[in-house]
């Protein structure tokens, strides 16, 4: 009398095990979309944001300052590359950083004529306490070439950092730079000695995912 509510039981227990096991449950990682402890970012997942709304890029001379560069447009793209369960430390290849919209506020400085970002791909962490770590390849640098229209003609103004911080939100599932600062290696008495990046970047969204949702930290 008691085998069929001994096999129920043993088949509740079953199913609740492979609904353990399902993807949608795998969502116990560092990255997730829909939300916060949503969906598990894939490896491979190719990850993309702009400037916040409203924002720009900027390049100062000084941490506390206003002159230099200004970027109305910016984009980063990274691809997955390890993204472990929540508490760790995701893993990114960023493999594309653009900008544009580019002005000057330099005394002696007509246009700027672009930005590049060398020395690509950058590694990318990103930690469950939302900090964001930016890398060069061992033996290379994070290093920017600024091209700057003169009556004298183009001059390049070439920056670089051993490395980048920023800090994640799910607020607006964005990543803020603030003040990283780069040395000059190479140009003209135009090119400032030091330049401080600032910039936020909104929504990050997993455009390998239908609809591209936004990312969120974990």
């Amino acid at each position: 009398m008691r085998t069929r509510p001994l096999l129920a039981l043993a088949g509740v227990v079953v199913a609740l095990s492979v609904s353990a096991m399902s993807p949608a449950s795998a969502a116990g990682t560092v990255l997730t979309t829909g939300s916060a402890g949503g969906d598990a970012v894939a490896t491979g997942d190719v990850l993309s944001a702009s400037l916040a709304t409203g924002t720009a890029a900027t390049l100062y001379s000084s941490a506390t300052g206003t002159s230099g560069v200004s970027c109305s447009a910016s984009t980063f793209t990274a691809g997955v590359v390890d993204n472990p369960a929540a508490s760790g430390t995701a893993t990114e290849s960023v493999t594309a950083h653009t900008f544009g919209g580019c002005t000057s506020n330099v005394i002696g400085v007509l246009g700027v004529s672009g930005v590049t970002v060398n020395n690509l791909p950058y590694t990318t962490t990103v930690g469950s306490d939302g900090t964001v770590t930016v890398t060069p390849a061992s033996g290379s640098t994070i290093q920017t070439t600024v091209k700057l229209s003169t009556l004298l003609g183009t001059i390049n103004c070439v920056y670089q950092a051993p490395g980048l911080s920023g800090t994640a939100s799910n607020t607006d599932n964005s990543i803020t730079f603030t003040n990283q600062q780069f040395t000059k290696t190479s140009g003209s008495s135009l090119c400032f000695s030091s330049g401080y990046f600032t910039a936020k970047y909104a929504p990050v969204k997993d455009t390998s995912v239908s609809g591209s949702p936004s990312v969120f930290v974990n």
